[in-house]
């Protein structure tokens, strides 16, 4: 009888971690989708080396421990998230529009919450997008 009770809570486990990791690639698989509007806004900003060195001081304070330093999505965090962090080194990244990224970072989803407040200058989150694009492979 103990035997089959501990073999009843072991299949329940497993069933539950199988269905934890489904969850997760189900929602890393989730397209986010930005307004054409959003998307086609132009980066207000000039990508210099004190808007970039800006950027990456706001990227150390607000999204390191999730998407890591170098943009990988390998934070400290990141493995405690509901969904991918992204991984902002490759291609498929970098080909999103600073526009799409602004937005992304402004609004937020799902785990990756709203900056507006956070950092209020529509200026500093544009040195955000500029330090990001640095992150490239």
């Amino acid at each position: 009888m103990k035997f089959k009770s501990i073999s009843i809570i072991a299949v329940i486990l497993i069933g539950l971690m199988a269905a934890s990791f489904t969850y997760k690639a189900n929602q890393a698989k989730k397209p986010w989708l930005v307004p054409d509007a959003a998307k086609n806004k132009k980066n207000a900003v000039a990508s210099n080396a004190k808007s970039i060195a800006d950027g990456k001081v706001l990227w150390n304070t607000h999204c390191k421990s999730c998407h890591g330093a170098k943009g990988l999505g390998d934070g400290t965090t990141a493995a405690q998230l509901k969904t991918e962090p992204g991984n902002f080194s490759k291609a498929e990244a970098q080909a999103e529009s600073d526009g799409a990224f602004f937005y992304k970072i402004s609004e937020g989803r799902d785990d990756m919450p709203s900056f507006k407040k956070k950092i209020p200058d529509t200026d500093d989150i544009w040195n955000l997008v500029n330090f990001m694009r640095t992150l490239k492979k």
